[in-house]
């Protein structure tokens, strides 16, 4: 298969050229837009590489489009949003990254030299915009072939790519997950011998990178590279750690016999089939994280790993402020790790409507999420026992709607305030307030009272005494503690 020229091609494209010819430019379409329109994927993210001043053309853009340039001095770079579009310019360059600053040194260079800094073959791809051969494919590094063989190959020796940027080993392992193809050979073994390099870069870019990766269609494949390289162990050590370490099988209920990394990985490629809520894919890869922790071996049932799910979310805060993941995301998986284990205690029809009621505080917003989790955590090969366990989860979610539907418990708090709490008990701001509160909301829980402001407040002003004793007790614990 060869593609020489591309046809359909929009008109933002055409105007461009255009306005590049009329002002002395020469411009091309450069990398993902080019390789994608050959896989059949549209894209509206389009980079430019220009030949001479990459802003100034920018600006003319951005005038004659009725839009504003973003420009991005440290690299030189602007982007120019025009409706559905996001269109990128950048100058002809080199890069290379310097070791001591952190940073990717760039300096000026030719089309080719712009072309060959670039991370891959398949990314190497450009798109003439010239009068005389507009629509063609400049391809100097056979990129075409390799996008038809699913490999993944740098322009330049391995080393070279990158040591100019170590971030793109990763990039390997995030290209190899979208596009679903192998590494080259050549380049996995640059990236085991240079894994340490990764070290330079800064856990921002990091981050983006691997977060990226989960957003792939399977991002299973890339995280195997990541692990095989032995990167993974210094971008996130806690699911390196997790190789090795084997389920055991106890009973009816219990754990196969199988690595956890791997186990991980296929449940995330599971979920991944159900939701691209990459929040939730990163939960996924969390919700066995503790394992090795808390790995036991207990006489006569065998090696357990109890109280991992507790101790893994608890974990989640330092990982995301080490990571420097957005924090508005941390509780969210916390509460998704701290209750994936959950929804299967409470199969048996003798379950108690306050554990039900437990789970659906709990788990608020996140309980639909919650059970994705738990359904793509069933890696059975034994089809029976999945679909038992299909219709086991079914059955608990139901009976979860019917009783916070009932109990009123969507948006679950107090019935009685603050505010109301402190005027009844002659109270000012202090933690009793919040124990109260705490054990207004145990009763309801407990099915003591409903979820009823009458009955709460009754029930208050038959225990506030005993409550305010203990409230002392608890104010002193909470001194204690910190």
């Amino acid at each position: 298969m060869k593609y020489h020229v591309l046809t359909d091609i929009p008109d933002i494209i055409h105007d461009l050229a255009h306005l590049a010819e009329r002002n002395g430019y020469s411009i091309y379409v450069v990398g993902g837009y080019v390789r994608d329109r050959i896989l059949g994927i549209d894209s509206k993210d389009i980079d430019f590489t220009v030949v001479g001043d990459a802003i100034a053309f920018a600006h003319l853009v951005a005038e004659s489009k009725h839009s504003k340039a973003v420009i991005y001095e440290r690299f030189r770079t602007a982007l120019v949003p025009v409706g559905e579009y996001l269109l990128e310019f950048v100058g002809t360059r080199k890069e290379e990254y310097e070791e001591q600053s952190r940073k990717p040194i760039v300096t000026e260079g030719t089309f080719e030299d712009d072309i060959n800094r670039r991370d891959f073959t398949v990314n190497c791809l450009a798109l003439s915009l010239q009068a005389d051969s507009f629509g063609s494919i400049i391809d100097l590094h056979d990129g075409q072939t390799d996008l038809e063989n699913k490999i993944l190959r740098t322009p330049l020796d391995p080393v070279i790519t990158f040591s100019d940027d170590p971030l793109r080993m990763m990039r390997a392992a995030r290209f190899a997950s979208k596009l679903e193809c192998e590494v080259d050979p050549e380049a996995i073994k640059a990236m085991k011998a240079m894994a340490d390099r990764i070290s330079i870069i800064s856990q921002e870019r990091i981050s983006d990178e691997f977060i990226n990766l989960l957003k792939t269609k399977k991002p299973s494949i890339g995280l195997k590279i990541l692990h095989e390289t032995g990167l993974l162990k210094y971008v996130f050590p806690e699911l390196e750690s997790l190789s090795g370490i084997e389920l055991i099988q106890v009973g009816d209920h219990g754990y196969a016999h199988k690595d956890v990394f791997l186990h991980t990985l296929q449940v995330l490629d599971n979920l991944c089939e159900m939701s691209d809520n990459v929040w939730l894919r990163f939960a996924t890869l969390m919700h066995d994280i503790a394992k090795p922790k808390t790995k036991r071996f207990i006489e006569g049932i065998g090696w357990s790993f109890h109280g991992h799910e507790e101790l893994g979310a608890r974990w989640q805060s330092g990982i995301f402020r080490r990571m420097k993941l957005p924090l508005e995301h941390s509780n969210y998986v916390e509460t998704l790790v701290r209750l994936h284990q959950r929804p299967m205690v409470l199969v048996d029809d003798g379950v108690t409507d306050s554990a039900i009621r437990r789970l659906a505080v709990h788990a608020g917003d996140a309980l639909d999420d919650l059970f994705l989790l738990c359904k793509a955590d069933i890696t059975t090969k034994n089809s029976k026992k999945a679909e038992r366990y299909l219709r086991n989860y079914e059955k608990v979610y139901n009976k979860i709607l019917d009783v916070r539907e009932r109990d009123q418990l969507r948006a679950f708090q107090s019935p009685v305030r603050g505010e109301e709490i402190m005027e009844l008990c002659s109270l000012q701001p202090s933690p009793a307030i919040g124990y109260i509160k705490h054990m207004i909301e145990e009763a309801i829980l407990e099915g003591i009272i409903p979820n009823d402001h009458e009955q709460a407040k009754k029930l208050l002003l038959q225990q506030k005494d005993q409550w305010l004793e203990e409230a002392k007790h608890y104010k002193k614990h909470l001194t204690q503690l910190s």
